[in-house]
């Protein structure tokens, strides 16, 4: 059961990140495997500065965008909220499910408080999805991308963090030339 589940972890490794693959035009972009360490490890220590629950908001880091071993990564704009949301379910539940019991249960718990951000855990979990975007979209401009085709990023990711810890260390990333 654990190798079935190792290969769907192991397969976000070979799943690129789609928005910057077509809305930036890019040839070699970062895996889902690569945003999601970064995104545990940012998680990890912003977390630890402001006395969160770091445990659960790395296993939520962890498994956020797990389900995207089998559906790909999704754009937004591609299909509905509704759709997305279906086919991810769907998907981690095919993949938890290759786990023993229990832990089926306490993960895709967590999963569903992160997907319904039922806690702050999960509106942080959410809001760092976007920094990490905002932080590759930096690198990408650092590396030649015109500043004004990663402008959109940068604005979703305005729009989206509310918090006032996120909006601090976003604003001083936007700021980065």
């Amino acid at each position: 059961m654990i190798n079935e589940f190792a290969f769907f972890v192991s397969e976000l490794k070979n799943v690129k990140r789609s928005g910057w693959k077509y809305k930036l035009n890019l040839d070699h972009v970062e895996s889902v495997a690569d945003h999601t360490y970064a995104m545990t490890v940012l998680g990890m220590v912003i977390s630890d500065l402001h006395g969160l629950n770091t445990e659960k908001i790395m296993r939520m880091s962890l498994l956020h965008d797990l389900a995207e071993s089998i559906t790909g990564d999704i754009m937004p704009d591609r299909i509905t909220k509704d759709e997305k949301y279906m086919k991810e379910n769907n998907a981690i539940t095919t993949i938890l499910d290759k786990l023993p019991n229990e832990l089926t249960k306490m993960y895709s718990k967590i999963w569903e408080e992160m997907q319904k951000k039922e806690s702050d855990e999960a509106k942080f979990v959410h809001e760092l999805d976007k920094l990490e975007m905002v932080i590759q979209a930096k690198v990408y401009q650092k590396s030649g991308v015109d500043e004004k085709k990663i402008k959109p990023f940068l604005d979703s990711a305005v729009n989206d963090i509310t918090t006032d810890q996120m909006k601090e260390i976003l604003k001083k990333f936007i700021e980065l030339p």
